[in-house]
Formats: structure tokens, sequence, C-alpha cells
């Protein structure tokens, strides 16, 4: 968490001010992204509409880097409107990923369109699991050629900091910087998302990516 500092504008929202910078630099597999769709298209089709998922993110942290090198689903629930993720689910899947990869640390996250405050109270839930946690947001609406280009993704990543708003304490989300960590198999996989994805809005869908911690 960085230091208390005082918000330019009490109206941002959930963003921290623009001058407030990130903590660590991230390093994503594409195999995230691939996860990521994979689940999102998966419920989509069950339900037969566009429906906002939930992961977590399992990586390794070095000093201020942290590479992101996998992901697995989350189980949520809807109490009086609120997502609260099932920490019971979380806990079983985590104790299985950690028989593999024992030196792996884990980050949880959201799938949705911009940050909001859904997923300030999300993120909050995760602090208990994770004191610094990490936020990944693949934007499901993206439909432009850029698409074809995975260093263009729809792809933004997130941490929390506590800022001072009108005089409050308030958690809030930096921005922050990733570079794609990429071997030949994993670019011909996003490619092939970012394809599809153009073609689903072509025909007038929402797209099929969506958003990770």
């Amino acid at each position: 968490m960085a230091s208390n500092m005082e918000v330019d504008n009490p109206d941002v929202g959930v963003m921290a001010s623009a001058g407030t910078s990130g903590s660590v630099s991230i390093s994503l597999h594409p195999l995230v992204i691939m996860n990521i769709s994979e689940h999102w298209t998966r419920v989509k089709a069950q339900e037969g509409k566009p429906v906002q998922v939930y992961g977590a993110l399992i990586g390794k942290q070095k000093g201020r880097n942290i590479e992101v090198m996998n992901s697995f689903e989350l189980v949520t629930d809807k109490v009086n409107d609120a997502v609260v993720v099932n920490m019971d689910y979380y806990t079983v899947k985590e104790e299985q990923f950690k028989q593999v990869f024992s030196e792996m640390i884990f980050w949880v996250g959201t799938h949705c369109g911009n940050p909001n405050t859904s997923d300030i109270n999300v993120h909050k839930q995760i602090i208990q699991i994770n004191e610094s946690p990490i936020f990944l947001k693949l934007n499901p609406l993206a439909r432009h050629a850029d698409l074809f280009v995975i260093f263009q993704l729809p792809v933004s990543m997130y941490e929390s900091v506590i800022d001072l708003v009108n005089g409050e304490a308030t958690m809030l989300l930096v921005e922050l910087q990733y570079t794609l960590a990429t071997e030949e198999a994993e670019r011909i996989g996003v490619d092939h998302v970012a394809r599809v994805s153009i073609a689903d809005s072509v025909e007038g869908s929402t797209g099929m990516i969506t958003s990770f911690f």
C-alpha cells in the first residue's frame, strides 16, 4: 500500500489522482488472457447473455517485479446486490495449485468493464487473503482492429492505494504498466483470441474477453 496522499479531485470515483504512480511492474503471460477468454465465453454460452465472471491470478514476485503466469476461476455469490467471493472454494483451489507451484504467490481479481465501486468491494475482500493484491481487467466490449496486435489487447492492471478523500482514508485504484511475456506458442494462441473477438463484434456480440485480478 502507498502512503496516504490527498486526492486533488474529490470526484475521481474509484481512481487515484493522475499523479499517483504504481509501486510494481507486471509481466503478463498470454495464457492468463486465454483462460479468462475461455471462462467468459463458456459462461456467456451457458447463460445466453454476457455475464461478469471472476478469477484468481497465479504468479511470482521478485522485489518490485511481478510475473503473472496462470489463473483459475472463482465462485461468487450475490448478497444484497453485492458480490461476495466464496472463500471456502478459493482456499481449496489455492491449496491444489500450491501442491504444484509451491513458490508462487496468489493474487485474486475480477472481470468487469471499467473499475467501479463493486471492484473496490471485491478488492477489500481479497486483501483478507493478500494484503497487496493486483487487479487485471480485460474489456469485453473492445471492437477494433488493434486487437490483431497482441501488445494492444484491451488489458488494464491496477493496484490499490489509500488516499485521503474529503479528509477520509479511502481505497482507490492506480493503473499499473505491464508487458507481455510471450513465447511463440502463446503469441499464436492470443492472436486467435483476438481474431475470434473481432469476428464476434462484427456479428453484433459484445466481444469475448473480460477481466481478472
